[in-house]
């Protein structure tokens, strides 16, 4: 389970293998503003090209107000107006147009003025959609299911807003999709808060989770769609990896097919949960401008993994972003 890299020649520069296109895609989360751009052939094989990203927290106060607050949203603007310049090189440097798909998620989707943001986006030349829960869950299962051939996996994609539960056997089709509005913003604002965590705060946390999602697990443990794999995607998944393994710079090809234990996830939620914010933003490996809902991410894995019945889980770095390239019916 290997990303596959664009071929370059012998100066670095970027080679497009024979009938591929240009395409890139981007994904506006609760949290994260992520871009990924890829070279794509006829049998719908990807050439990874560059992967750019950016914490926005536009999601922040969505929670409560249920509105987009206007620094936010030029948080996002900022940040897919610099997505647009490096995907200008890449054209020119290829000398050929990129195809851009965006999609945004949790946080645009619960909020009363989504639409100012698509247009503001507009403004920059990018269409924006919308996606519901279940189409996020569709594209992530479609995105992560390419690199587990013939495997029966449950997809967990933990957001800021939302957790995604996609549930099938790769090449057939999803089994079971479920969008639940718990996520680590969402978490953090509502229960936890960013700094010492209060042990009874997580309590509630917990509880809440199970309240919600217990039902579902129990019924997917039914029909038998927990026997496969476990697999995470999005940022507090492959932030797990990144602060496991101290890596003082991210690289995605060692985060990629890396496995977590359960006892892993739960040392790792005990020292950051123990940390001040300000101490917790200066761990090797963990963005900053994550560290405030990190602990929120960790706890919601913990319940999914024990609501699974499932003591460890893949990280893959395939997620929504390969789904939005691959969709033949995006338009």
């Amino acid at each position: 389970m290997a990303l596959v890299l664009a071929p370059v020649d012998g100066h670095g520069r970027i080679v497009a293998p024979d009938g591929t296109c240009l395409r890139a895609s981007i994904d506006i989360g609760t949290v994260t503003c992520r871009m990924l751009v890829t070279l794509v052939d006829g049998r719908r094989k990807l050439y990874e090209v560059a992967r750019l990203y950016r914490i926005t927290n536009l999601g922040e106060g969505v929670d409560a107000s249920k509105t987009l607050r206007s620094e936010a949203i030029e948080r996002v603007r900022c940040a897919i107006a610099s997505f647009k310049a490096e995907l200008s090189r890449y054209e020119r440097d290829l000398g050929c147009r990129a195809e851009l798909r965006a999609v945004a998620t949790s946080a645009a989707r619960d909020a009363r003025n989504g639409s100012d943001l698509v247009r503001v986006l507009a403004e920059e030349g990018v269409r924006l959609r919308i996606v519901s829960g279940d189409r996020e869950a569709s594209l992530s299962f479609s995105g992560v299911s390419r690199e587990f051939p013939g495997q029966s996996i449950a997809v967990i994609d933990i957001g800021g807003g939302s957790t995604e539960v996609v549930a099938g056997r790769a090449g057939e089709g999803i089994a079971s999709a479920r969008s639940f509005d718990i996520g680590c913003r969402r978490a953090t604002e509502k229960l936890l808060g960013e700094d010492l965590v209060d042990p009874e705060a997580e309590t509630r946390l917990r509880r809440w989770i199970r309240s919600e999602m217990e039902p579902h697990f129990r019924q997917l443990g039914e029909t038998g769609l927990l026997n496969g794999r476990l697999v995470g995607v999005a940022g507090t998944a492959t932030t797990i990896v990144s602060v496991r393994d101290r890596m003082e710079r991210y690289d995605c090809s060692k985060v990629h097919g890396a496995v977590v234990t359960r006892e892993q996830l739960a040392d790792q939620r005990l020292t950051l949960a123990g940390m001040a914010l300000e101490e917790r933003q200066r761990v090797v490996g963990l963005d900053p401008k994550r560290a405030a809902v990190i602990v929120s991410g960790l706890v919601i894995m913990e319940e999914v993994m024990d609501l699974a019945g499932i003591g460890e889980f893949t990280v893959s770095e395939s997620d929504i972003l390969q789904g939005v390239i691959l969709a033949v019916d995006f338009d």
